[in-house]
């Protein structure tokens, strides 16, 4: 017999055989469903456990292993149940993967630690913070991601953004780009930078006032960012803070369509251009509320805003007579064009 034959052979014995156990287990399985001492029918209790007999309650099997999903509450309050715990993120040093010591100073049934007890906690605590940052780097991560989601929370910035802000800040870190420059520099940069990735810029007035560098050191540090990452970071718009304005001013929905279409036009003169878009945005609102004879001065807007009165008045303006040009909308002839609110 030659060697393929042999192969052949063997492997139709193998089929045989598993077969021949395939039909045994079934047998097998068969006469579990037949109570031996009554030929009840047989069900398994699956909240139990248990395989009893339906007609006399004969308990054939006991503490079965339950094969489906484990819902556990890994919470304190026991009701969220999950399979798993976090998910992961940049937004913390170590992506959210190390485990937490809970401050309740409570034991697993919810009952009080004694001052033993918590005193041996809080040197627990103590060792594991310092274990989860053993290195500089660790520790200068910490530091910047703690101060980005203090200034993203401060600028009201959404999830994606923080997200992002932090890939940079880790990109820079990686990159070596840190020496000769502050966290709080590098970490406002990467915020800065990251808004107006998502198409949710803040003006640097803004991001100044809530970090804990300057503005001269701030722009600096943000064109290095930009130039040193490659970060594609395209001209901010000046219709990406209308919706922001306009809600905090209370402008009608009609206003906030008269300041987007009066941006519009401005664009397609040519007028936007080489100007600040927060400034423009400002003055699209307070044109806008002129044009819908809604109650909004020019101190309101510039306080939301950021920019100066003087800046609303000459760019609004300017807005003003763009659209004339283009539409036929009351130029500085109209009433309210030479009229200044306080």
């Amino acid at each position: 017999m030659s060697e393929s034959e042999t192969t052949i052979s063997r492997y139709t014995q193998h089929e045989e055989e598993s077969k021949e156990r395939s039909d045994e287990r079934t047998e097998e399985t068969e006469s579990v469903r037949v109570c031996p001492e009554c030929g009840g029918n047989v069900v398994a209790d699956e909240e139990h456990g248990e395989t009893v007999c339906t007609d006399c309650g004969l308990v054939l099997e006991e503490d079965a292993i339950d094969r489906g999903p484990e819902w556990r509450s890994f919470n304190s309050d026991g009701e969220s149940k999950s399979r798993v715990g976090a998910p992961t993120t940049n937004m913390m040093h170590d992506n959210g993967l190390s485990t937490n010591i809970g401050w309740q100073n409570k034991d697993a049934y919810g009952n009080t630690l004694s001052a033993e007890r918590r005193q041996q906690m809080q040197r627990l605590r103590t060792w594991h913070e310092r274990f989860r940052t053993r290195d500089s780097k660790e520790r200068n991560l910490k530091q910047a991601l703690g101060e980005v989601d203090r200034m993203a929370s401060a600028l009201g910035l959404p999830e994606n953004v923080r997200e992002t802000a932090s890939v940079i800040y880790r990109r820079a870190l990686s990159e070596d780009l840190l020496p000769g420059r502050s966290i709080e520099g590098v970490a406002s940069a990467s915020l800065y930078a990251a808004a107006r990735q998502a198409n949710t810029p803040r003006s640097l007035d803004e991001l100044t006032a809530v970090s804990r560098v300057d503005r001269m050191e701030l722009t600096r540090t943000y064109r290095y960012i930009v130039r040193e990452l490659k970060l594609e970071v395209a001209p901010a718009d000046p219709a990406q803070y209308l919706a922001r304005f306009a809600s905090e001013l209370g402008l009608s929905d009609e206003g906030e369509w008269r300041a987007r279409g009066l941006l519009k036009t401005a664009e397609e003169a040519g007028v936007t251009s080489g100007k600040s878009p927060v400034g423009l945005a400002a003055a699209a609102v307070y044109a806008a509320a002129l044009l819908t004879n809604e109650a909004l001065t020019q101190s309101q807007v510039s306080e939301v805003a950021g920019v100066s009165e003087v800046t609303i008045r000459n760019r609004y303006k300017e807005l003003l007579d763009a659209a004339e040009d283009a539409e036929g909308v009351p130029g500085s002839g109209g009433p309210d064009r030479g009229h200044v609110n306080a």
